[in-house]
């Protein structure tokens, strides 16, 4: 919440002015990038607020991701595994409503009204959620701390790479381990020795099985970047255009491009009830429901053919665009030169990612939570986003060295953001050969996983 009040306070001027400083006068750069020579543009201005800001934020989103899931299936832990899954399908349903406010409210005002009252907006929401948990909190069920797990899994495993270096055995660890003097500053009711040996091996037999969730994460994230940029370039209609002898309140604002990612936020909306209410009952009750594990190799599929569409779908906007068959847009304050196809072609591919989604992600957080020793919820739950963060980062980078100047697919040197040169399509093909790969990986693993 701290970290959220530092945006409205940089989007309202006496606010920037007290936390950033002066503007700094015009200098001239080197705007090469732009087809040489030199050109006007303002130094890089508040962005050590901005990023101190992003940092706290995002070390309290991390926070909340990694104990919030976790803390909210303890409260129903006790009344049997069915209705952890109705709690996980529940959970994820319920942050996909703060998103679908997010993007249709909060993204309309900041584009078309103004980003102090945007920004206002998630913070007095945040305030108020921050208030009634508070006021729920007598009500949770809670349990004491009992002190860190980390320390004592990261000193097993080292520990097990000593002796492995050492030509060791997993015997030889286990009776180094019981040698050890007991930890007198532990907190009362901390895991023993012998327990922290046993939650160490658990951890080994889970981390594998997630790391292979790598790949959805690369897949998955492209709907925030090239499925998103696919978008801008496909041709949008005007939402608020209406008859030149009506006049409307909505005729002077503009079609906010985070809207593009409502698409997939309505399918698991409508997917997770049905879900819920329907399929997995109906699949209990002839003891033909799949494991966690089982469920998340058919999301991964349903994400493989979402990369192939938008593959397909980028070599059909790349033949208009090549005929010529083109029209300006303009999207926010940016103009595009977009195919005319229309956008609605992007439907199957969000629409596929949303069933993977519910297949992958839901599955695969009541799997981190029932597998994860019981000392170690939050850290185990925290380590399922912490792989997410790191898919996201080998996308990225896979889409920096496929953007090198030597036959880089995602290339673009004519004009910076504009993709009607790349070819952004074998980027999609690439990715879903590694998810192939990885969805047969994954059916051994769902297999072997005892």
């Amino acid at each position: 919440l701290v970290a959220a009040c530092l945006l409205p306070v940089t989007a309202w001027p006496d606010g920037r002015l007290s936390v950033c400083g002066q503007l700094p006068a015009d200098t001239t750069q080197n705007c090469s990038g732009h087809g040489g020579g030199t050109c006007q543009g303002q130094q890089q201005y508040c962005a050590p607020t901005i990023y101190t800001g992003l940092m706290l934020l995002a070390l309290g989103v991390s926070s909340v991701r990694a104990n919030l899931s976790s803390f909210g299936a303890d409260q129903v832990k006790n009344q049997g595994r069915d209705t952890t899954q109705h709690f996980f399908n529940w959970f994820y349903w319920s942050t996909n409503i703060g998103a679908v406010f997010s993007l249709l409210v909060v993204a309309f005002v900041q584009q078309n009204i103004s980003f102090l009252a945007g920004y206002l907006t998630p913070v007095t929401c945040l305030a108020l959620a921050l208030f009634i948990f508070l006021l729920a909190t007598p009500t949770f069920v809670t349990k004491p701390p009992t002190g860190s797990e980390v320390s004592a899994m990261i000193k097993l495993a080292m520990q097990s790479w000593g002796c492995s270096w050492l030509g060791g055995t997993r015997e030889r660890l286990g009776a180094h381990w019981w040698d050890l003097p007991p930890n007198r500053g532990a907190q009362p009711g901390a895991p023993s020795p012998e327990e922290d040996l046993a939650n160490f091996q658990v951890l080994a037999r889970i981390l594998p099985v997630m790391l292979t969730f790598i790949p959805y994460w690369m897949v998955y994230f492209q709907m925030q970047s090239t499925y998103y940029l696919q978008g801008l370039n496909l041709h949008i209609p005007n939402i608020f255009q209406h008859d030149q002898d009506h006049t409307d309140t909505l005729q002077g604002y503009t079609f906010p491009d985070a809207w593009l990612l409502l698409a997939n936020v309505v399918v698991l909306l409508a997917l997770v009830p049905l879900k819920d209410h329907v399929i997995d009952p109906f699949l209990a009750r002839r003891r033909l429901l799949p494991s966690a594990l089982k469920q998340a190799v058919l999301g991964m599929f349903f994400s493989l053919a979402s990369v192939l569409a938008a593959g397909i779908v980028e070599w059909e906007r790349l033949w208009y665009v090549r005929h010529n068959q083109t029209v300006p847009q303009l999207i926010g304050k940016d103009h595009y030169l977009a195919a005319t196809l229309p956008i609605w072609w992007q439907v199957p591919q969000f629409l596929l990612m949303g069933i993977s989604e519910l297949f992958v992600i839901i599955p695969g957080l009541e799997f981190a939570y029932a597998e994860a020793p019981k000392s170690m919820k939050g850290a185990t739950m925290g380590l399922f986003f912490f792989i997410s963060g790191v898919g996201l980062l080998l996308g990225l980078g896979l889409v920096a060295l496929l953007s090198l100047p030597i036959h880089g697919w995602m290339r673009c040197p004519e004009d910076y953001g504009n993709i009607n040169s790349c070819h952004m399509g074998n980027y999609f093909f690439l990715l879903a050969g590694i998810q192939l790969v990885t969805c047969l990986l994954f059916i051994w693993m769902s297999r072997c996983y005892q």
